[in-house]
């Protein structure tokens, strides 16, 4: 099942239901390593081809690094997280503000240089310049030249102030277009901005959002961490008291004690599971579920106490995840029981811990049974639970164990169906 969910890289609504948070970021990192896997394999790939073109062996210069933090780990950078981080509405006004600035300064130094055109033609032919006024010393006294003169001087002084007003007015007159249209554009592009203030009323809620979710990565970089430290000390107990068959040849053992064979449950020939049925297939017909133990589990005595003489106690048929839960609400920790899942080819551990009822899925493909997400593998589901009886469950809180078996209540079983 987690081959195909792998292979697949898809996991379906039905199937996640069934899985606890502690499965499902097990799942998450195990699919993200997956990617990053096929993703070297393509690159690795790509290059080939490359050196293939040019017949030339060239060492590929690909790589991707990220800039590290203090505590060894990638660096992120979240816009609004620093005091010093502008929020997003002002650094957007700042913007608008000086892309308004800068266009109607260029159309304002426009109208200036026109501006300045249209003074010099205008003022350029009063002036009088002083061989304009040359008088004949024949016919013109020399107080009649001194008194044109000081009216020149009068003259030059008035166009002088009033060259000086035009200016002062064509000046403030810039000033004020300047002003308006600064204030037009930055209109303008308020306007186009308007259309993204649906997103920006919900920059606070996104901004949460990435907090919790900065915070939940953490907790998931904790949680792949204590979960490998766990699967490497299991693994090592499991191997020391020979409970995992599969790996029992790593200590040299010459005479290997095989697993109990299961018992058909008939003589007239080996059962073989169906190639039609596909166990990772999620379904909602009890019937399937019910069709698929009956074929492939029941010969395999699942169920079954270990000596296979009758059905564990802890063994329960088609119950839903809220029927279990009513079994163990009155229960102490340490509470369990096994049931045949409602919605997969497959079954969940429901127990109780000193946080409250927890649910894990057991994948019960490739004639075995493991916890999702797990490394162990085990012929059967009393060794499975034989095992988490003195071995800790994988869990992110304190280590739990399974002790106590959650029987039936009711006059009628409820796996009764399946064994009709």
């Amino acid at each position: 099942m987690l081959q195909q969910i792998l292979a697949d890289m898809y996991i379906e609504p039905e199937l996640l239901a069934e899985l606890n948070e502690e499965q499902k970021q097990v799942l998450f990192f195990k699919m993200r390593e997956e990617q990053i896997r096929k993703w070297r394999e393509r690159e690795t790939q790509l290059e080939k081809k490359e050196a293939a073109c040019v017949k030339v062996k060239k060492v590929s210069g690909k790589c991707v690094s990220w800039m590290k933090g203090l505590d060894d780990d990638v660096w992120v950078w979240v816009m609004g997280e620093h005091h010093d981080d502008k929020p997003y509405d002002e650094i957007c006004d700042e913007i608008m503000n000086e892309r308004a600035a800068l266009q109607a300064q260029r159309e304002a130094e426009q109208l200036r240089a026109k501006k300045e055109a249209e003074l010099e033609k205008r003022f350029s032919g009063l002036y009088l310049e002083p061989e304009q006024v040359v008088l004949s010393e024949q016919e013109v006294q020399l107080k009649a030249r001194q008194a044109a003169a000081l009216e020149q001087r009068r003259a030059d002084e008035e166009l002088k102030k009033l060259e000086l007003e035009e200016r002062r007015k064509a000046e403030e007159e810039l000033r004020r277009l300047e002003q308006e249209r600064k204030q037009q554009i930055y209109m303008n592009l308020k306007e186009v901005q308007s259309g993204k203030q649906t997103h920006d009323e919900q920059d606070k809620d996104w901004q949460q959002t990435l907090q919790k979710s900065k915070a939940a990565d953490m907790r998931r970089r904790s949680l792949a961490k204590q979960t490998i430290e766990d699967h490497r000390r299991r693994s090592v107990k499991a191997l020391e008291r020979g409970r995992v068959a599969a790996m029992t040849k790593a200590f040299g053992s010459t005479n290997p004690t095989p697993p109990p064979k299961p018992k058909p449950r008939n003589t007239s020939g080996a059962i073989s599971r169906k190639d039609g049925m596909r166990r990772s297939l999620s379904t909602s017909s009890r019937y399937h579920i019910i069709r698929w133990f009956q074929e492939e589990q029941l010969p395999l005595r699942a169920g079954f106490q270990r000596d296979q003489t009758r059905i564990a106690p802890w063994f329960h048929g088609i119950i839903s995840r809220e029927q279990a839960e009513a079994l163990l609400n009155d229960g102490e920790s340490g509470l369990f029981l096994v049931r045949v899942s409602e919605r997969i080819f497959g079954y969940v551990l429901s127990y109780r811990s000193k946080e409250g009822i927890k649910h894990l899925l057991i994948d019960a493909s490739e004639n075995c049974y493991m916890l999702l997400g797990d490394q162990i593998k085990f012929t059967s589901l009393s060794e499975l639970v034989e095992y988490h009886q003195v071995e800790p469950l994988s869990s992110s809180g304190e280590e739990e164990y399974l002790l106590q078996a959650c029987g039936q209540r009711e006059a009628t079983a409820d796996y009764t169906e399946l064994f009709t």
